[in-house]
């Protein structure tokens, strides 16, 4: 059937059409209900059909533009179409000769098919003639002496191939091979004389008649397998065996190279069964196995648990003593270009990026993590193992992966820090408790050489912060930076606790002073402004190394224990303040009272407290700003006294307007109520000196200045209760 009579033939489209389609139905009866749902939102109200103009406007723009764009695609795809039914015929055309062509050669051979069956009797005989003159050419070379009988050689060969003679089985191996390749050769030649290749039936029958010189074959490379899969255990007393397997090779690397070549060239003469034998490439796959078999029988590596890093060392001792059997032994054995050591180092690598690959995975403590990053990044590369300068020259210009990849690394890293940092933890709060059963007991704190107060807390911190940043940075300045991070976040929690825990001990004071079961109260409050101290130096000084490398980012806000540190300092100083004016509560109410101006009574029990206080704040450390800056502030209404001592004890009443002045100017908060009182006290000031007294103190008030700090405002008096004389008489 011709082209034609195909494009003639086209098919009724009425009979793969049906007449309606439902989905065009279902299309039809969605998109009306889409519009009526679309019309009512818009057309909600009357007053919207004016607008009815403009939507039916945008929507038949709309439709015209979706039938334009149709329309396009459509004729788009129909030019397509004629393109590529132009492209169809000009293929037929093409077509049409070589077809004319096939068609005449397919008469021609079957005219002359009876001729060739002729033929094929004559071709039988000649293969046959071929075999025969091939076997009559190899008599004599059975028979003359210069080689023995094929069935004694192979026997000869297996005997010795069992008796570990390698190189003698070798020998009578590749004679026996040369024989079968030279009769190969000549059934090949002679089928390649009558144009044609070597028939199946000859390949077969040199394959079974040397069958037993394959087997022989096969069970040499298995001995030499054997001896690489236990040289290094024979090596150290006889390197014989390897180096005969060394030359075998080297001698069947040779045969399959000029095998190769000849080919190459465009020689016809056929391989031998199992050429090549790439012997060479498997004797590195088998030194990789050998290698890789030593690594797995190591059965230590694989025990989770403790000893990791002894088993490490375990494993960095037995990989440098092969590397030395190798290096010494079995390099000098083998031709320049194997490369041994190099091969070696490869194969040792991928066995050990395995087996770390999977200690990774394990549930290691914060010591194994450390042992596994210092072995992978320091002890791995140091000069005493891979970065001995021989291995570099040995291993220049080879790359090999990272032990660990670089995503394994962070996660160790990562396990390291939150190890650490757990541990960090227990042992912050195991310090805590021990600082809150200090403040029990009923002797002082501790003091340093010189004088201060001071418990074992910031020692405790201070000694395990430092220690882990130490270690860390033997591992990298990076997981130092984490770990000090990290450090600095868990003292940052501690100080919130610890300041939790004084405003409790403060509570618990407060509550019951006189039972309390701390007896030394406020020398732990002092203490614990001193290990603040400490703490601060501390902190300050990992913030510096914490600077001195590269930063990395985050994963919240970065920890501030300076901030809270201030915060337990002023809240220890408030506590030392607030015991402060607790002991000085009960006399403060005698003062400025008669009593108080006649006999004096407070003040030498006020001076003992306030010596006291004084000589326990000479053993909080310095500097302390706020503890210093706390204590002046809470003093400062204290140098009222002698002022207000010298305004009674004044003996000329005519002065007091003076006095009035000078004390409204030192302190411009002194209230009109205060210098009644003090007037009251004395009763020695007539009404007139009064009334210019309260006038003068009217006219010399001033506005409070920013930077002073009010004390009058502080001290509430109450209404005098004293009766003025009528300015008519004299006071009774």
């Amino acid at each position: 059937m011709s082209s034609e009579d195909h494009v003639g033939d086209k098919p009724d489209l009425t009979m793969i059409v049906p007449d309606v389609w439902p989905e065009v139905e279902r299309a039809e009866h969605l998109a009306r209900g889409a519009a009526l749902k679309w019309a009512s939102g818009v057309f909600c109200r009357p007053e919207h059909l004016r607008r009815l103009s403009q939507y039916r406007k945008r929507e038949s723009q709309r439709t015209a533009s979706i039938h334009t764009r149709l329309k396009l695609m459509v004729q788009s795809y129909l030019e397509e179409v004629g393109w590529g039914m132009e492209q169809l015929r000009e293929a037929q055309a093409e077509l049409w000769e070589p077809c004319q062509a096939l068609k005449k050669a397919g008469v021609e051979y079957n005219s002359n098919r009876d001729e060739i069956k002729s033929l094929e009797r004559l071709r039988e005989v000649s293969v046959n003639h071929h075999q025969l003159l091939t076997a009559i050419n190899n008599l004599p070379r059975l028979y003359s002496g210069e080689m023995r009988p094929f069935g004694s050689m192979v026997f000869e060969t297996e005997r010795l191939v069992e008796s570990r003679r390698l190189l003698e089985a070798h020998a009578y191996l590749m004679n026996l091979e040369q024989w079968q390749d030279d009769i190969l050769w000549q059934l090949n030649g002679a089928a390649g004389m009558q144009g044609s290749e070597l028939s199946t039936d000859d390949q077969e029958l040199v394959s079974k008649y040397f069958s037993g010189v394959r087997k022989l074959g096969e069970s040499l490379g298995k001995e030499l397998w054997g001896v690489v899969r236990n040289t290094f255990a024979v090596v150290h007393q006889n390197p014989t065996s390897f180096v005969s397997t060394v030359r075998i090779i080297e001698r069947e690397e040779a045969i399959d190279r000029v095998l190769l070549e000849e080919r190459a060239k465009g020689n016809a003469r056929p391989l031998s069964p199992g050429r090549p034998r790439c012997w060479r490439a498997r004797f590195f796959q088998v030194l990789e196995e050998v290698v890789t078999a030593r690594f797995r029988g190591m059965s230590y590596l694989h025990t989770q648990g403790p000893g990791l890093v002894g088993r490490l060392s375990t494993l960095q001792d037995a990989v440098m003593s092969d590397l030395a059997t190798v290096r010494h032994l079995l390099e000098p054995c083998v031709p320049p270009h194997y490369r041994l050591t190099r091969a070696y180092l490869k194969a040792i690598h991928y066995c050990l990026h395995a087996h770390l690959t999977q200690v990774s995975s394990w549930d290691l403590e914060s010591g194994e993590i450390f042992a596994v990053l210092n072995w992978v990044l320091h002890v791995y590369n140091s000069s005493e193992m891979m970065g001995h300068p021989e291995l570099l020259y040995d291993m220049k210009g080879e790359e090999l992966e990272p032990l660990i990849s670089p995503e394994g690394l962070e996660q160790l890293q990562t396990k390291y820090v939150s190890s650490v940092r757990k541990s960090v933890s227990e042992w912050m709060h195991k310090a805590l408790q021990v600082e809150l059963q200090d403040w029990q007991r009923d002797q002082e704190p501790e003091t340093n050489h010189e004088g201060f107060y001071q418990t074992s807390l910031p020692t405790i911190i201070t000694q395990m912060l430092e220690e882990n940043a130490r270690v860390a940075l033997m591992i990298g300045k990076s997981l130092r930076n984490q770990i000090i991070q990290m450090g600095l976040c868990e003292m940052e929690n501690l100080l919130n606790r610890f300041r939790e825990a004084l405003v409790g001990f403060g509570k618990e004071r407060c509550s019951d002073p006189i039972n309390s079961k701390s007896k030394f109260y406020l020398h732990y409050l002092l203490a614990s402004i001193s290990n603040c101290i400490i703490l601060k130096k501390s902190t300050e000084n990992l913030q510096q190394q914490q600077s001195s490398c590269e930063t990395e980012p985050f994963s919240r806000a970065p920890p501030n224990p300076l901030a809270a540190l201030d915060r337990v300092v002023q809240r220890a100083c408030r506590l030392s303040m607030d015991q402060l004016l607790l002991d000085l509560k009960p006399f403060l109410t005698g003062l400025l009272t008669r009593p108080w101006l006649i006999q004096g009574e407070p003040t030498p029990k006020l001076c003992q407290i306030l010596e006291y206080h004084l000589d326990l704040y000479s053993h909080v450390q310095l500097p302390c700003r706020q503890a210093g800056d706390g204590l002046q502030s809470e003093m400062e209404p204290l140098t009222l006294l002698p002022v207000l001592a010298d305004f009674i004890k004044l003996q000329d009443p005519s002065m007091l307007p003076l006095e009035v002045s000078e004390l409204a100017t030192k302190y411009p908060d002194v209230g009109e109520e205060h210098v009644s009182v003090l007037l009251d006290i004395r009763g020695d000031v007539s009404r007139d000196t009064r009334v210019s007294v309260l006038e003068l103190l009217q006219q010399s008030t001033t506005p409070l200045q920013a930077a002073y700090r009010p004390i009058f405002t502080d001290i509430q008096v109450s209404p005098s209760t004293m009766a003025f004389c009528l300015p008519t008489a004299k006071c009774t």
